[in-house]
């Protein structure tokens, strides 16, 4: 086990968590790996949170922990990232993002959609920039 100093996977964990307002038993019961039942047990996802060492989670671990927080796995892999490996990808500048989690989300999310869904998301986008600018130029 790697001593860490970075805490975003702990951080993320816990805040996420909250926001959903569950459990450690729920968020167990929630984060399973679809095809090989790898599972994040109540201990390792308590150690996670208060900050005890573990050692850097394996890749369906991330995927099931992703899948219990109810969010992108790049989300979640990113906060790994950022802990684990010294990496992150809001730092690198081959890869473009706001200081927030807003857009990572919403980057995230759009491989999920349709090409319409993200045409309806690049109007909507736009909309909302040409009101910006209107609402400053008057």
């Amino acid at each position: 086990m790697a001593e860490q100093g970075r805490t975003d996977f702990n951080d993320l964990l816990r805040e996420r968590r909250a926001e959903l307002r569950i459990s450690l038993r729920e968020l167990e019961t929630r984060s399973v790996h679809p095809e090989s039942g790898t599972q994040a047990k109540f201990g390792w996802l308590s150690k996670v949170e208060n900050g005890k060492p573990i050692d850097t989670p394996k890749k369906e671990l991330v995927q099931a922990v992703a899948i219990g927080l109810g969010l992108p796995e790049v989300v979640v892999k990113g906060a790994v990232a950022r802990q684990f490996l010294d990496y992150d990808p809001g730092a690198d500048s081959s890869v473009v993002w706001s200081g927030d989690l807003t857009t990572r989300l919403i980057v995230a999310r759009v491989e999920e959609m349709s090409e319409e869904d993200r045409r309806q998301l690049a109007e909507i986008a736009e909309t909302f920039a040409r009101r910006k600018r209107s609402s400053s130029e008057g």
